[in-house]
């Protein structure tokens, strides 16, 4: 079932901001698909028996139901698609043949902690699920069941920036139900706070930069995730991951 944005009464004037911000919530009613090109680096894919591997790749996501293609997946003519409503994930050739194929990926996480390696399709469900939720925010917190509140503003960086915490429903696969998302007084993205429940429930710090417009609409284009303190601060000694956006096609 493709999801529907939620009624208008589900917002909060924090929500209004950052959708507009965004692009505008007609705007992104109205997208299909969204292609980029991306680099995805950092300690934590060596971590996961994957060195470099990402950092080529070209995502297309369909906005309106979770549903992402990764291209090149560990071979050049290999692809590894995430289909959210089926809860599979599928390593093929990019000829439509199929590798090998996973139902219910995150139950393969069972008994992991954060140095356990991962197999393709696992890697390939955590980089598919997690990019296509960062590249739908915020039109994501309009979908049924994804439940939003404004919390108390958080002083960081000589900045006040207003917080939303958010819930999610079991039917979007994500880091983990409950996340918490900072604004800037411009409704932009600055930080976002989460666990991950299939890397041993790491503590997460993950912030936004270098803002872009494509086609009117407005994206990060790097991404940088940090530890995160038991006090809320972030350990900036060390980055597992980066991600740098090179393009955005929009559809």
């Amino acid at each position: 079932m493709t999801n529907q944005p939620n009624n208008i009464q589900h917002k909060n004037d924090l929500l209004e901001l950052v959708l507009e911000a965004s692009g505008g919530l007609k705007r992104w009613s109205n997208i299909q698909t969204l292609t980029t090109k991306l680099a995805a680096s950092g300690p934590f894919w060596e971590l996961k028996g994957y060195k470099d591997a990402f950092l080529e790749e070209t995502l297309q996501i369909d906005i309106q139901r979770q549903h992402t293609i990764f291209t090149p997946w560990g071979e050049s003519d290999q692809q590894i698609i995430f289909d959210g409503e089926a809860d599979r994930v599928t390593l093929q050739y990019t000829d439509g043949q199929t590798v090998e194929s996973r139902t219910n990926p995150r139950a393969s996480f069972a008994g992991y902690d954060m140095f356990t390696p991962w197999d393709k399709l696992q890697v390939g469900y955590f980089l598919s699920y997690a990019m296509w939720n960062y590249l739908t925010t915020p039109y994501l917190f309009t979908f049924p069941g994804v439940e939003t509140r404004e919390i108390e503003p958080w002083e960081e960086e000589g900045q006040t920036w207003r917080r939303l915490h958010v819930t999610f429903p079991k039917s979007i696969a994500t880091h983990t139900a409950e996340q918490t998302f900072y604004y800037d007084s411009e409704g932009k993205l600055k930080r976002m706070d989460y666990t991950v429940d299939v890397n041993g429930e790491a503590v997460i710090a993950h912030y936004m930069e270098a803002y872009k417009t494509f086609d009117g609409m407005v994206f990060p284009t790097r991404r940088l995730v940090y530890p995160r303190n038991p006090d809320g601060t972030v350990d900036r000694s060390f980055i597992p991951i980066i991600i740098d956006i090179h393009d955005i096609t929009i559809a």
